[in-house]
């Protein structure tokens, strides 16, 4: 059987292009070795489950341990310990009964106490064992309220108490958050949890990295091995430049070239281009992980966190709060040497799309590549049709916006993305701490570079001029835009304004709204 780049579900060996999860994080077999309950926590679809089942297997392989994979997945729905602890430890017995080593030392005695029964399934099965027992909890961070609470504090007890009765040898709790966020998950009468808190058995906290650029180039090697078919290295590139390395996209990206792009026909060659219309499919699409991370944008704490970064501030954001970690585990956002950004430039697109869908869908289709004649773009035309459609509309879009503060910066992406629709690219950077977003938009050969920024002070026009022309060095541009959004109550008649003037050499079209 042919093997192919996988995007549902965990990699299976033989089957699947697939790199080995170990490499990607560390200290997993010491940890075990030493006995340790640990952490392992990483946002969806990064190679969590994959990594469970390739150290179980391994570990199973040695014989130094039985290892066991169990999902908790089933038991999210139960609040109430009465509900949840039966459905763990049934989940724990189907797990049992699944692995052939373990089958005939499945407990058989009957557990009705939900305050107990975990620790007894799991003092009972290590008892009936010969080797130590390594057991992998996945999903473990969707338990809820009181069945988090008892199953942890009956972890706690059976891991005090190793020295006096058979329990586990070691134990990892893996999911989406870290442990710290687990108390989140409990009432607020439970809150406080005294000196025996059932976290505090966590010695370690693991997180899975993505690809590195040569890790994404051996994995697209791997089809080449297999087909004939080359990734060069500028598709590649490419690929990681999208992607940043995170698992499932890289996969996705990979995909999609070969099986729409190159109509799994695997003479046909790959090309730089391949990258980006591959994205934009996906985006299009909105395939399963993308669109579950979309849902959480409608999350008040995510917008806390994601509408700043979109409009370029967020110095403040505090990187130990709770708000920050909930975002940045759930794989949305990255720190970069102390600047937030989306966590991959495909991201940044899909949520800025997301945001102002309903006001690209909206618009009227003679917008559409009005603009353009196959080798220019008519900037002038476009942005003065925007300060129109900007002094007629506004108060009434911006009050349908969540993130209403980037409302103004969201519309006129959305109104670029419609204009430019199937005709040129509108690339956009994103980054806290610059106080302004950056967009380029390229056509026929060409880019037009435009900032924008809200107006704050006095001192935005002159610090937008000096960003902006700084942005166009970067890009080796002579002529740019910036756009500057009033949002005091001043006359339209004053805030609509348009001056062209030479800044540092350059061209600059300031365009007020």
């Amino acid at each position: 059987m042919k093997r192919a780049f996988n995007t549902a579900g965990p990699c299976v060996p033989g089957k699947h292009y697939m790199l080995a999860p170990e490499d990607r994080i560390p200290n997993v077999m010491p940890l075990i070795a030493a006995e340790h309950f640990f952490v392992i926590h990483a946002a969806r679809q990064t190679g969590k489950t994959t990594l469970l089942k390739c150290v179980t297997d391994r570990l199973n392989a040695e014989g130094r341990y039985h290892a066991l994979y169990c999902s908790l997945e089933s038991a999210q729905e139960f609040v109430e310990p009465r509900d949840g602890l039966p459905a763990v430890v049934s989940a724990l017995a189907r797990a049992v009964a699944r692995q052939p080593a373990l089958r005939e030392r499945l407990p058989t005695r009957t557990y009705t106490a939900p305050n107990t029964m975990l620790a007894e399934f799991l003092t009972d099965l290590s008892a009936s064992l010969d080797r130590p027992l390594v057991l992998f909890f996945d999903e473990a961070d969707c338990l809820r309220n009181g069945t988090l609470l008892t199953f942890l504090r009956q972890l706690r007890d059976g891991y005090v108490n190793r020295p006096q009765i058979p329990f586990v040898h070691s134990l990892a709790l893996v999911g989406v958050r870290d442990i710290r966020d687990y108390k989140a998950k409990v009432r607020d009468d439970s809150q406080t949890l005294g000196s025996a808190s059932p976290f505090n058995i966590v010695s370690e906290r693991l997180t899975l990295r993505n690809f590195t650029r040569d890790e994404t180039a051996a994995l697209y090697a791997q089809h080449t091995a297999d087909t004939g078919q080359a990734f060069h290295t500028e598709l590649t590139d490419r690929a990681f430049a999208l992607s940043d390395g995170q698992p499932w996209l890289v996969n996705a990206l990979a995909r999609e070239i070969v099986t729409t792009l190159a109509g799994g026909d695997f003479s046909r060659p790959l090309t730089p281009d391949m990258a980006d219309r591959a994205e934009e499919a996906l985006i299009q699409r909105r395939d399963t992980h993308i669109d579950s991370l979309l849902e959480r944008l409608k999350e008040e704490r995510v917008r806390r966190v994601i509408q700043p970064v979109l409009l370029g501030e967020g110095e403040d954001i505090e990187r130990l709060g709770d708000d920050f970690l909930y975002v940045r585990d759930l794989g949305l956002i990255r720190d970069d040497r102390g600047v937030l950004k989306p966590a991959n430039p495909i991201y940044g697109e899909v949520i800025a799309r997301a945001l102002s869908h309903d006001v690209q869908r909206s618009l009227s289709p003679e917008y559409e590549n009005c603009w353009m004649d196959g080798r220019t773009l008519d900037m002038r035309g476009l942005l003065e049709a925007f300060q129109a459609f900007w002094r007629e509309n506004s108060e009434a879009w911006i009050e349908r916006f969540e993130y209403r503060e980037a409302a103004p910066h969201l519309i006129l992406q959305a109104f670029l993305q419609r204009v430019l629709n199937g005709g040129a690219r509108l690339l956009r950077e994103f980054a806290t701490g610059t106080r302004r977003v950056d967009l380029c938009i390229e056509y026929a050969g060409g880019r037009y570079p435009i900032e924008l920024k809200l107006v704050r002070d006095a001192r935005t026009r002159e610090e937008g001029l000096a960003q902006l022309a700084g942005y166009m060095d970067r890009l080796g541009c002579q002529e740019g835009w910036l756009v500057l959004f009033d949002r005091s109550p001043k006359p339209w008649d004053q805030k609509i304004f348009w001056q062209t003037l030479t800044h540092e050499g350059r061209i600059i079209h300031v365009v007020e709204c």
